[in-house]
């Protein structure tokens, strides 16, 4: 498939991308004014639990998208296990022929895949390949990416750098946030029983209470804090014009899982604001409060723009709550007891119905659900609809369950308007009507003609031509005449925005067959803009099977002839250390970038001690100063990025792919080795079987952890902050020496370290044990088998290498070695993730 295919919907700039989890909220999108929509198909996207689409509806919507002069995205934002490689591929086969624009791709392998099946497609690199500075970008750029969405948590200022980069950047404006860094985050997979949000299964336990535990296993109090990992969501409507400025080429919409009421009011809100930005409107008080209460009207944890500022800290933090947060529109004054209705017996429960009167502070629509709760009683909250429309300032009264405390606040948490709003948009015929210039030639002796033109796209045109035009018999047609029927394009999915008509003078002619020439225009225009389409739906028919082309384990070649020799390596924080382990028969040492610069060991001297650095798996602008001196021709470096990973490539370097960048195919294994890997660290998320296909085929070293607790997430924010006593000095911070941890509501303790810079990462519970399945993993091609030291002490990392050297000595000699530790876990390697 080698032809492009120019003639498609065209990219609008700045693009506002508007989501979709079925046909409804794509409706709902497309009639708010959405640029562009992004929507799952199948199984293989971050949202697996949204409705989606069937094949028939997708077609539909790409339809209706195109004609509208909309684009549409599918998200295979997840990463692909081997076994699944020739699906996917087949999986955006599918949705290229049924009318999908671009693909947004976590999975480095099926994005290899992709450039190497279907050149033509337009791919675009997800947030969850974790893409955050300009180096990382341009190297998406070089590997054939259309598009690359940046990471949320970067600032205005660094979208501006990487724009330089010389690709189109996509950047989160609205919705939710993720609190670890995207597509490096194994929460869930490790709490919540192998729901990966690598997999689309995320289930959200970043929402969910903790408590703070000193190294005593003792509770800190966080009183109203109780919610350590939940962000609020991200808003920048007031600030879209720095956004693109900046650079920003897209302005993504979160929320493939919310509602088309949702879709509709936050998707119109923007599209207002963006518009507003482009004609350099100003924008008076009373429309900026109007968009900022419907935004508030739908769901949302409240807001910020922290990142975008460049901070990070408790403004940015939901620690209250995690569910909708609504608008507060007043107050409750008090309370009094409903009347007992007319043959209620005296015990019925609903005796206790009571009438709350409510000050409001901004006005409420007929239907809305107000929720009352008050601090004092928090988890003790009503919900109570507003009987008729109200003004701010006013006292209503509505009735509720029981009485509720003077003080409660009330917020509007579902707004009627907004669910009417988008009902009726969902009820239109076609959901937005494209404007096009119409010009009318009616020439006497010639046949009379319609042309019509996309305005947002004059390529898209098309004529045609009907009756011969004839003297009038009677009353001659005037131009006025003409405007009026040809501009009745009912049911058509156009609209017109001009007129040009050529007309000679004493035209007589009938207005049905008027009409009957401007629906064969309509229809010639929608054939003109679905051409493209199916030109290329065609070409990608004519492609064979994935099965046999697609490179999975059954394809391809086996890598190394000869087995590597098999070595244990440690993953230590100190000199001390380090040392211990390598005594205890350690063969290679690692250490982080931050534990060498502790320990007073430059590049160089770390090099002739056989330590090998572990870059961050975060690599921002700033971090850049710190890490890049790590990175040496010919020296080995663990990295765990794509940046890292171009820099060490760049320089002729020995890179290590760490877990960060995950690989779970054949293809991808291939793929990162042909971009300069020497070694990769396998994903904590595999299964023994998964490891068994695809490690064979790397004809460089690979590793396991086979001892240690995973590191679960990577955050921007500290999540010490929840213990609100932030001195806002990382270097002089004494509860960020302590081994805190979370522990959450099934009592699994999660330890917490934050590092000099702020950053946090939280570790599982339960330490990692694979040392009895040393054998197994020996003859599945694994030859580096590592003790993760991050949180032991010296003493306890050496007793963990002794132990993992005589388990590779037990299984290099055909025996089996000693069974698991208490208390210690073999993560997914035999159940997987979802």
């Amino acid at each position: 498939m080698s032809r492009s295919f120019d003639h498609l919907v065209a990219p609008t700039y700045p693009e506002l991308l508007s989501p979709a989890g079925g046909p409804e909220p794509f409706a709902a999108a497309l009639a708010a004014g959405a640029d562009a929509i992004y929507c799952g198909m199948g199984s293989f996207n971050a949202r697996r639990k949204a409705t989606n689409f069937t094949d028939e509806a997708f077609a539909d919507a790409c339809r209706a998208a195109h004609l509208a002069g909309a684009r549409v995205y599918v998200t295979v934002n997840i990463v692909i296990k081997d076994t699944e490689m020739a699906d996917a591929l087949e999986l955006i086969r599918r949705c290229a022929e049924l009318g999908a624009d671009a693909f947004i791709i976590q999975d480095w392998g099926l994005f290899f895949e992709v450039k190497r099946l279907m050149p033509a497609l337009e791919l675009h690199v997800s947030t969850q390949a974790n893409i955050h500075d300009v180096r990382g970008t341009i190297w998406c750029r070089e590997a054939g990416a259309d598009r690359v969405t940046l990471s949320r948590e970067l600032s205005v200022s660094e979208i501006a750098d990487i724009a330089q980069a010389g690709i189109d950047l996509e950047v989160f404006a609205h919705g939710s946030i993720c609190f670890s860094y995207s597509g490096v985050c194994l929460l869930s997979s490790f709490a919540c029983s192998g729901r990966s949000a690598n997999r689309g299964m995320c289930a959200q336990p970043c929402r969910l209470p903790y408590e703070l535990l000193d190294e005593h296993g003792e509770v800190i109090p966080t009183p109203g804090r109780e919610r350590a990992l939940c962000p609020r969501d991200n808003c920048t409507v007031d600030m879209l014009g720095e956004l693109i400025d900046a650079g920003a080429g897209a302005l993504k919409l979160e929320g493939r899982m919310k509602a088309p009421d949702y879709v509709y009011s936050v998707t119109r809100a923007y599209r207002e604001a963006v518009d507003d930005v482009l004609a350099h409107r100003e924008m008076d008080p009373s429309r900026a409060r109007d968009r900022a209460r419907r935004l508030k009207r739908c769901f949302n944890r409240d807001f910020t723009s922290a990142y975008q500022h460049g901070t990070s800290g408790d403004e940015m933090m939901s620690y209250e709550r995690s569910n909708n947060r609504g608008q507060i529109v007043g107050e409750v004054l008090g309370s009094r007891r409903a009347n007992n209705p007319a043959g209620l017996h005296p015990d019925d429960r609903r005796v206790r119905a009571a009438i709350v009167r409510i000050r409001l502070d901004e006005p409420v629509g007929k239907g809305d659900l107000l929720e009352l709760r008050h601090d004092d009683e928090f988890d003790q909250f009503l919900t109570v609809t507003a009987a008729a429309d109200a003004a701010a300032g006013e006292t209503i009264e509505c009735r509720a369950a029981r009485a509720m405390p003077a003080g409660a606040l009330v917020r509007l948490i579902r707004s009627q308007a907004a669910l009417d709003e988008a009902a009726a948009a969902l009820h239109r015929d076609v959901a937005r009507k494209r404007a096009v210039d119409v010009h009318v030639r009616a020439r006497l002796g010639e046949p009379f003609c319609v042309e019509l033109s996309c305005v947002d796209d004059p390529s898209f045109c098309a004529q045609a031509t009907g009756f011969t035009v004839e003297p009038a018999r009677t009353k001659a047609v005037t131009a006025d005449d003409l405007i009026e029927h040809v501009g009745r394009m009912g049911s058509s999915p156009f609209e017109a925005a001009s007129f040009d008509i050529d007309l000679d003078e004493g035209c007589g002619m009938g207005f049905s067959a008027v009409h009957k020439v401007r629906a064969q225009a309509c229809a010639a225009l929608e054939s003109a803009i679905c051409a493209g389409y199916g030109a290329r739906s065609d070409a990608l028919a004519e492609l064979s099977p994935f099965a046999q082309s697609a490179t999975t384990a059954e394809t391809a070649t086996v890598g190394q002839v000869e087995p590597f020799e098999p070595e244990i390596c440690a993953i230590a924080t100190s000199f001390e250390a380090a040392l211990a382990a390598r005594e205890a028969g350690a063969d290679h040492i690692y250490l982080t970038v931050d534990d060498l610069d502790a320990a007073g060991l430059d590049p160089a001297r770390a090099r002739e001690m056989g330590i090998t650095p572990i870059l961050d798996e975060v690599c921002r602008a700033a971090d850049h100063e710190r890490l890049e001196p790590w990175i040496a021709s010919g020296a080995p470096a663990a990295v765990g990025n794509i940046s890292e990973l171009a820099l060490a490539r760049e320089r002729g370097a020995a890179p290590e792919i760490r877990t960060c960048i995950p690989v779970h195919n054949v293809a991808c294994l291939q793929a990162l080795e042909a971009h300069g890997a020497a070694g990769f660290w396998l994903s904590p998320e595999l299964t023994l079987a998964e490891i068994e296909r695809i490690a064979p085929h790397a004809t460089v070293p690979v590793g396991l952890i086979v001892s240690g607790a995973p590191r679960v997430m990577t955050s921007e924010h500290c999540i010490l902050q929840v213990a609100n006593a932030c001195i806002h000095d990382c270097a002089r911070c004494r509860l960020r020496t302590r081994a805190c941890s979370l522990r959450n509501i099934d009592g699994k303790v999660l330890p917490v370290r934050t590092d000099i810079h702020g950053r946090s990462r939280l570790y599982d519970g339960y330490p990692l044990d694979l040392t009895p399945q040393m054998g197994k993993l020996l003859a599945a091609g694994v030859s580096r088998f590592a003790v993760d030291g991050t949180l032991l002490a010296p003493d306890a990392l050496s007793e963990l290498v002794a132990r993992a050297r005589r388990a590779l000595e037990a299984a290099r000699a055909g025996r089996q070695p000693a069974r698991r530790l208490p208390k210690t876990s073999a993560g997914c390697l035999f159940v997987g993730v979802d």
